[in-house]
């Protein structure tokens, strides 16, 4: 292992990061819209009422413009493993490539299926039939996540596999494990209320901008109300979800969590802290100590987050790197070392089946298999440990401020349901605006909160068993240098063709309607009562 291409890594990781994180911009609108059309066409078919089918199409439209844009991303993203992460994918593809291989066979079959019937089938279908369809195409989309979200949650958490010492891959064992695991289901849950709260936030802002226009009035007041509903309570559901995260991070991915924290050294009654600016000791960069220049802290409230004890112990990153007794916890020094052991005796294992060696290849297997809860660590063997920590600034500010995003985001939402359902909100133009320009808020607390995720468990693309410095592809720099640039300018190309797009679509607004329509009893019957 000395003789790593930390280009290669590097740019291996910024292509990689580069693609999820576009993607992204299109995945959680998707998710949170399909349901919120579903929502407004059930109110159609249930009151009859014209404005609702109208205000259903309109951001159907705007589904459908994220939704395909959104897929090409995702392809991309998918064909990168084999491309930048073969070893990855050799080592782990019986266990990651089940859920995605479900994904594309169950979750988008159902999607792209009835997404044609969604678009196309008014007015050929029935009512009825056509809102299952819409139903349907939320229930698809979502699923599509549950899968991608479960292999995720897998690298996090790697459980029900197996390592075959013959193959020198881990394989799948107990499918129910992979799929249920507690990380895989409460990282599942998080997400997809995370992109309820966005799409909440978004269909809020445009609202908004239409009555700062003085534009349909009706139209917007009515999605404002399904929206701040819906968002408030998905805003529940994910703090509720994010304290599941903070156990689990906890629990099994010690480092994260303290590295989240800026926790160097571990306490009892650990605070929590709710605000603070961080300050480098330029004396202890090596070990990415971080101290204070400021803080606002919670008593206790760090222990009680992680483990539901006011007075539990939270190791901290000098307890994890350099080990402590009392805690029962291992250096990483001497993880590395039966990591070492675990490399060395998997080796020995092959060379001496090779031979025919029975009896040295049992002894063999016996020490691989006692030293394989470490496997990664021995890659790092001989290495600075301390390379072992993550990025303690990026963590610890994208933590925060996703989270004090996330609370704007609720009191928002409160206070523009109140506003419109009094009838007031046209006349509060500061609110109008905070909820326009809330829609980009929403996108960059989403991005942090895989910044978290993922930059929060470096150097592991499967947590303790796989490290990135051993899941590239043996490439060259120079071709991920490439398709890194070209990448940037295609997705870029992309954001900026959907952004003209909507903004095309936003500003022409829903269509009206029909002569018929607006002669309907249940228009009419509208009509009368907002003006009364």
């Amino acid at each position: 292992m000395q003789n790593i291409d930390f280009s290669l890594v590097d740019w291996s990781r910024a292509q990689f990061a580069l693609t999820a994180m576009y993607h992204w911009l299109f995945v959680p609108l998707t998710l949170g819209l399909s349901f919120i059309i579903a929502f407004m066409e059930t109110l159609y078919v249930r009151t009859g009422d014209p404005e609702w089918k109208r205000i259903t199409k309109y951001w159907m439209t705007i589904f459908g413009i994220n939704f395909a844009i959104g897929v090409a991303t995702g392809i991309i993203l998918e064909f990168e493993f084999g491309t930048n992460w073969s070893n990855y994918s050799w080592f782990v593809g019986d266990i990651f490539g089940a859920p995605l291989a479900i994904e594309g066979i169950m979750a988008f079959f159902l999607e792209s299926t009835f997404i044609a019937v969604m678009f196309f089938g008014w007015n050929k279908v029935s009512k009825k039939f056509h809102l299952l369809s819409t139903w349907l195409v939320a229930f698809g989309s979502n699923l599509s996540a549950l899968w991608i979200l479960v292999a995720n949650g897998w690298m996090q958490y790697p459980a029900g596999m197996k390592f075959n010492p013959d193959t020198a891959r881990n394989e799948m064992v107990n499918f129910w494990e992979v799929l249920f695991s507690p990380v895989a289901i409460n990282k599942f849950l998080h997400t997809i209320s995370s992109g309820y709260v966005l799409a909440s936030v978004f269909v809020i802002g445009i609202s908004a901008w239409y009555l700062l226009k003085n534009r349909e009035h009706q139209f917007a007041k009515r999605s404002i109300v399904i929206a701040a509903v819906f968002g408030l309570i998905t805003s529940a559901f994910v703090i509720l979800t994010g304290d599941g995260s903070a156990r689990n991070m906890a629990k099994y991915q010690p480092m994260k969590f303290a590295a989240m924290e800026n926790l160097y050294v571990g306490q009892q009654n650990a605070p929590l802290v709710a605000i603070g600016i961080l300050k480098a000791d330029e004396q202890e960069l090596a070990h990415k100590k971080q101290d204070f220049r400021f803080t606002i802290e919670i008593p206790n409230m760090l222990s009680y987050m992680a483990f539901l004890d006011p007075n539990a112990y939270v190791p901290g990153i000098k307890d994890l790197v350099h080990g402590n007794p009392e805690h029962h916890i291992i250096s990483y020094q001497e993880r590395s070392e039966k990591g070492k052991i675990a490399i060395q005796s998997l080796a020995a294992y092959k060379n001496a089946r090779k031979a025919g060696n029975d009896s040295v290849a049992k002894t063999a297997l016996a020490s691989f298999e006692a030293n394989y809860a470490n496997f990664g660590y021995g890659y790092y063997a001989g290495r600075d440990v301390h390379e072992l920590i993550p990025s303690v600034a990026t963590t610890f500010y994208s933590f925060r401020i996703m989270v004090g995003l996330g609370i704007h985001f609720g009191a928002l939402f409160l206070v523009v349901l109140l506003l419109t359902l009094k009838n007031k909100i046209e006349k509060k133009r500061f609110i109008l605006y905070t909820a326009l320009w809330s829609i980009p808020l929403a996108y960059i607390a989403s991005e942090l909160g895989w910044v978290v995720a993922e930059a929060g468990r470096q150097p592991w693309v499967i947590q303790d068993i796989l490290p990135t410095i051993a899941a590239v592809s043996q490439i060259s720099s120079a071709s991920v240098q490439i398709t890194f640039w070209m990448f940037f300018l295609l997705f870029t190309g992309l954001l900026i063709a959907e952004i003209r797009i909507m903004t095309t679509q936003i500003r022409k607004g829903p269509e009206p309607l029909t002569p018929e329509a607006k002669n309907s009893p249940k228009t009419l019957i509208t009509k009368k009562s907002s003006h009364d």
